[in-house]
């Protein structure tokens, strides 16, 4: 009788919320593994994807998964620096020269043991998802950190970022990424920070005239779970759960990586806005200008983590 009754026990349901478009790196990455497990597992254990913040937005879901109400979620990583403040790593300007040197130090013991930092908190990191490099857009071309002085602009909610505007004598103003396009086309703000994906899939580029390819900071995703949920899963399935998770994930990172090259090109296809290319010595002036938000941070970050990640450049 309970061989019966297990044949026909509830299949294991995993809703997993997240703000952006399908077509994203993070949303292709959530889709594959929702794909890989119904592919691996049968009706052992059923994904839900919920995109575009049909469920939640990142400032509500891990509220909601404490309560249960969702199990998977991948806010960007600016956003749990109320769980932990090592995180808030990710959102220092100018710390990776590239995509490969952020990968390195994720894929690093340190990088690592930041993925269980919110432990005590009842979170669990399961891995990175790659969104690539921010550029900086705006309605005046931004060549030199002067050119944005008293301009508002929509960021994250972290107090890192608001420190780099800060900096730049602008005005930050942490807005949900579901409002960015309407606050952008109705000038309630001036301009706004993100990868070349978010830009193309949220169609900014149309409402934004000028995008500087700074380069300047990093947008990635924190897949998270509770670790109730995690913890109480049975033993055989765990493993095989975070396999597929692993397998979606690196193949978000492959598409992350691609569209960072193609998105760029669309948009300067489109001729709606003008992407403009620093000179070296541009650059410099935005990296000198930005600098001071490190060691603002480097207490609540720890300066052995900082100069952890900023190796990773040079490896």
């Amino acid at each position: 009788m309970l061989a019966i009754g297990s044949a026909f026990a509830a299949p294991i349901t995993i809703k997993f919320a997240h703000v952006v478009a399908e077509n994203t790196p993070k949303g292709q990455a959530a889709n594959k593994f929702r794909d890989l497990v119904a592919e691996r597992m049968g009706d052992k254990v059923v994904v839900e994807v919920f995109p575009n913040s049909q469920l939640f937005g990142d400032d509500t879901v891990l509220e909601a998964m404490a309560l249960g109400d969702v199990q998977l979620a991948a806010p960007s990583l600016s956003k749990f620096d109320r769980y932990t403040k090592s995180l808030q790593l990710y959102d220092l300007p100018f710390l990776f020269n590239d995509m490969a040197a952020a990968e390195r130090f994720q894929q690093s013991e340190v990088g690592n043991e930041l993925l269980m930092s919110m432990a005590d908190k009842g979170l669990i990191g399961l891995g990175y998802i790659h969104n690539g490099l921010k550029q900086i857009s705006a309605h005046k071309p931004l060549r030199v950190p002067e050119d944005a002085k008293g301009l508002k602009f929509r960021i994250q909610a972290s107090n890192v970022l608001a420190a780099q505007f800060d900096a730049l004598g602008a005005m930050p103003l942490k807005k949900p990424f579901s409002e960015v396009f309407t606050l952008l086309q109705t000038k309630a703000i001036d301009g706004q920070e993100n990868t070349w994906s978010n830009m193309y899939s949220q169609k900014f580029f149309e409402v934004q005239p000028y995008i500087t390819e700074s380069d300047h900071g990093l947008i990635d995703y924190l897949v998270v779970t509770s670790t109730e949920f995690w913890e109480g899963l049975p033993e055989d399935l765990r493993p095989e759960i975070k396999k597929a998770l692993d397998d979606g994930i690196a193949f978000g990172n492959d598409v992350a990586a691609e569209k960072e090259n193609s998105d760029k090109q669309r948009i300067i296809d489109s001729g709606r806005s003008e992407v403009i290319t620093l000179t070296p010595e541009q650059r410099a002036l935005w990296v000198e200008a930005m600098k001071p938000v490190w060691q603002k941070f480097e207490e609540e970050i720890g300066k052995d983590l900082i100069d952890a990640a900023y190796a990773a450049n040079q490896q």
